[in-house]
């Protein structure tokens, strides 16, 4: 079964006639009715019967051609994909990236990036550390920013983007509220609202409260930064996140406490899988991430 027999096949049932399908095939109609008669023997079924001067479909040529359609779409689609790969200026970049990253960073990284190549297409998608990973290596994503970049990993490689302090966030009338900065052990007797276990940010919160001397009263966990932020905003309790998760998205918003002792950072990651080779077009997307953040790196 050649592929040329399948597109004259779906031609001439689109037609109902072999003169008008091999009109638009270009090709003579002894051609067209060659092909299908080959069609029709290998397959050991009738595609078609008369009818007056047309051909209609039989019933197993119906179902035949509802399949073959949906091959050859498949094949174009793969076709496209190809030449997109090849091409760095169109196709569609898969970007994984945590809920963190969604509220500042990322929307302005990719304007700034449309200016340059704006045929680009993108497809998002949001999870936590591990499924960023699980992402990447299932080639479900091309690349994903990450927190913190892994260490060592058998199949995925990666570069440290971007280093962020992190705040305390406190409810607006605490008594702190006020301060230009505190140290994190001040916050000692407050009750936390964390992220949920999974997430990134939850183990350098509780890192950063153990290095002050204490371990935080837990009294709510989240999953995303503005459910954290609202919480404490409404007075449940006190947080810490980093200043990209910050900007304010309605009128009742925390308040932003710098941290000196201990200072809290948190780093944010790019990673790719480290044995494929990128499309050209995420490469390029790579790159320039790499120039907007100031990186000096040999890429592959």
């Amino acid at each position: 079964m050649e592929l040329r027999q399948l597109q004259y096949f779906v031609k001439v049932a689109s037609k109902e006639h072999v003169t008008q399908a091999a009109e638009e095939l270009h090709v003579a109609q002894s051609a067209v009715s060659r092909q299908i008669h080959q069609l029709e023997k290998e397959l050991g079924v009738e595609l078609f019967k008369q009818k007056g001067r047309n051909l209609q479909l039989t019933a197993v040529g119906q179902l035949f051609c509802s399949r073959i359609e949906t091959v050859l779409k498949d094949l174009e689609r793969a076709v496209a994909e190809v030449h997109e790969f090849l091409d760095p200026e169109q196709g569609e970049i898969r970007l994984g990236f945590p809920h963190s990253l969604g509220v500042h960073l990322l929307p302005v990284i990719i304007a700034e990036f449309k200016k340059r190549y704006p045929n680009v297409k993108f497809r998002f998608k949001q999870g936590m550390f591990t499924t960023l990973i699980r992402d990447v290596i299932a080639a479900d994503v091309d690349l994903a920013f990450i927190s913190p970049l892994p260490e060592q990993h058998d199949q995925v490689e990666g570069n440290v983007v971007l280093t962020e302090e992190l705040y305390a966030i406190l409810p607006p009338s605490h008594p702190l509220a006020g301060e230009s900065q505190i140290a994190l052990n001040q916050l000692k007797e407050d009750k936390f609202i964390l992220f949920s276990k999974g997430y990134s940010l939850r183990p350098i919160v509780l890192h950063a409260c153990l290095e002050a001397g204490f371990t935080p009263k837990i009294a709510f966990e989240g999953e995303e930064t503005d459910t954290i932020r609202g919480l404490v905003a409404a007075g449940m309790g006190v947080s810490l996140l980093p200043e990209m998760a910050l900007f304010q998205t309605g009128s009742l918003e925390p308040a932003k406490v710098k941290i000196h002792t201990p200072k809290v950072t948190r780093t944010i990651g790019l990673i790719y899988r480290s044995d494929d080779k990128l499309p050209l077009v995420a490469q390029s997307f790579r790159t320039f991430l790499f120039e907007h953040f100031g990186l000096k790196t040999n890429l592959p």
